[in-house]
């Protein structure tokens, strides 16, 4: 009995929507895979990992000592559960190589040669924007915690769950580190034939203006400063990604055979 054959793949990265389904359940199994090992890596690695976040909050409670600053366990399972929660947030971040390629490579598909090859050089830059806004967010961190603890009223006791602090700052840290992805996905955008870099341009200023709104509503400080910690380099960034993508929908124009321009109501060349 003869094995069905492979279909062979197309070169412009056209295929069926069956065969995307499997693309991108076999990209979810490689990202899980990848996440697992990782985060079995980070359950072994939870005693330094959590010194260094709750380095912040040790400190500013070192730095008052006439107030009671105090985290705590609440119940019989929330050590084994805050364990293994911190393990997936190292195993996301140490993961972060993989499940970023396996997202472009779904995407990837889609592209031309050339197209692909533009893109290559630009996704090599999604792991350290990434990696870029975990740290930004670690540097940040005790800017954010000491203001948000000063809120606090003299005399008073600030008790909180263990849990519920490393939930702030994973989430904290998680999300510079997507923000600072904002360059890759508007890229990846353009050259699927989403946003166009005309359409991009136009909305520059709601862009700016969401961004800002963001990094006010991750950064709750009083000063304009370390709100624009954030902002700054995400306004950097989309002005950035608009310039590549003016400069791929130039070349998709330039490649553009002529007589797609030809009117309906006109012979074309051929």
């Amino acid at each position: 009995m003869a094995l069905p054959r492979r279909r062979p793949r197309d070169p412009e990265g056209r295929m069926p929507l069956a065969d995307h389904l499997r693309e991108l359940r076999a990209r979810i199994v490689k990202s899980g895979l990848a996440l697992f090992a990782a985060g079995a890596l980070g359950w072994f690695l939870y005693d330094p990992a959590l010194a260094i976040l709750r380095k912040p909050f040790d400190d500013y409670a070192a730095a008052h000592p006439d107030r009671t600053i105090e985290t705590t366990y609440t119940g019989l399972t929330s050590a084994f559960s805050q364990r293994l929660s911190l393990a997936i947030f190292l195993g996301v971040i140490v993961s972060s190589p993989i499940w970023l390629y396996q997202i472009w490579a779904f995407i990837m598909p889609g592209l031309t040669k050339k197209e692909k090859r533009i893109s290559l050089s630009f996704i090599g830059a999604a792991v350290p924007l990434f990696l870029g806004g975990v740290f930004m967010a670690h540097y940040s961190l005790p800017f954010v915690v000491g203001i948000l603890l000063d809120f606090a009223a003299s005399g008073t006791a600030n008790l909180m769950t263990l849990s519920d602090y490393l939930s702030f700052v994973t989430r904290f840290i998680l999300a510079f580190g997507i923000a600072f992805l904002l360059p890759v996905f508007l890229v990846g955008l353009n050259l699927i034939g989403i946003l166009p870099a005309d359409r991009l341009a136009k909305g520059w200023r709601i862009a700016v203006f969401a961004i800002l709104v963001f990094s006010a509503m991750m950064m709750p400080t009083p000063d304009p400063f370390t709100m624009f910690l954030l902002a700054g380099p995400l306004i950097v960034f989309f002005f950035a990604a608009l310039a590549v993508c003016k400069i791929l929908d130039r070349r998709k124009a330039a490649d553009r055979p002529e007589w797609l321009e030809t009117d309906d109501t006109q012979a074309s060349a051929l």
